[in-house]
């Protein structure tokens, strides 16, 4: 366990999709947060220092964790898309695998205190029987690059834990989303073509992938928290579901941005956004975080669509 209050947070990645929300959740909670990752840093957060950094740079990795000297650390860096991940594995693996293995053995060298929060991806474990859920001791069984990559980060996490009597934790967060998020994702693509339809900047059609698949979705807010209490609770050594528990249908999600759009607007199915492998049920099981932890995803799904449609209509 690590206290957050006073406490010195790194986070790798920290300029993606999660990192602002992470900080703004770790400043809330009294830590001192400091960041890592490709390009300039995120605006409007609460990040104290930022260093520009590939994680391939193992000897820049090193000196960035000695001189920080951090209690804890949020590796988030990675390759996060299923998607982009048929495109490109051989990225995938190098970001995800190679990405947590160069962080570990950093953090062995310099900062063998740290706890490490090790986030992986619901997505290892592959396609689950409709109306079950996958709890932490379901076996994996990916079906793209990326759910392989993150199958990989996770053994890596765990031997690092075993082997070298680190203090990591892996988080295995299902979907979320939130403001912030890229297009190339499901619901933020769907809002930014709802929002240009409504602006008459497109035709009123909103293009979609496969939407007979169900998924566990939370928002970024309750995920960024989530981890917040991973740093403070969970075991060493464990793995943790972030997820709401239940199953929203893609259908029934589209209905809902629809429904939301202050204009008509078609629906038409675009090859394109078609994967070549995709889970039709994923859906976790929150009991062993909500009891270890105290955390539950509680902002409704619907807020989360409002909240990602309006940044939309903003832009």
């Amino acid at each position: 366990m690590t206290a957050l209050r006073g406490a010195t947070v790194l986070m790798t990645g920290a300029g993606g999709f999660v990192g602002p929300h992470l900080a703004r959740a770790l400043a809330a909670a009294g830590a001192r947060v400091h960041g890592l990752g490709l390009g300039a840093p995120p605006r409007a957060t609460p990040i104290e220092s930022w260093q520009e950094l590939d994680l391939a740079d193992t000897a820049g990795l090193g000196d960035a964790i000695a001189s920080l000297s951090p209690a804890a650390i949020v590796h988030l860096a990675g390759q996060s898309s299923a998607a982009r991940s048929f495109e490109a594995p051989d990225e995938t693996f190098r970001a995800n695998v190679l990405g947590t293995w160069g962080l570990l053995d950093a953090v062995r060298t310099h900062a063998p205190r740290a706890r490490v929060i090790a986030v992986i991806t619901s997505e290892i474990y592959g396609p689950i029987a409709p109306g079950t859920r996958a709890a932490e001791s379901t076996p994996f069984k990916p079906l793209s690059p990326y759910g392989f990559s993150k199958a990989a980060a996770d053994q890596v996490a765990a031997a690092f834990a075993e082997a070298h009597g680190l203090d990591v934790v892996r988080a295995r967060p299902f979907g979320h989303t939130g403001p912030g998020q890229s297009p190339a994702f499901v619901i933020p693509g769907w809002a930014q073509q709802v929002a240009a339809i409504e602006a008459g900047q497109s035709e009123p059609i909103l293009r979609v992938g496969n939407l007979e698949v169900t998924r566990d979705l939370s928002d970024v807010r309750d995920v960024a928290e989530g981890y917040c209490a991973l740093i403070e609770h969970g075991r060493t050594g464990a793995a943790y579901n972030l997820c709401r528990g239940e199953g929203a249908k893609l259908t029934d999600v589209l209905a809902r941005i629809t429904e939301l759009a202050t204009v008509p607007v078609r629906v038409e199915v675009d090859p394109a956004r078609l994967r070549p492998a995709d889970l039709p049920y994923l859906v976790g099981d929150p009991e062993l975080t909500a009891s270890d932890c105290n955390w539950r995803a509680t902002r409704p799904l619907d807020a989360t669509l409002t909240d990602v449609l309006a940044e939309w209509r903003a832009q």
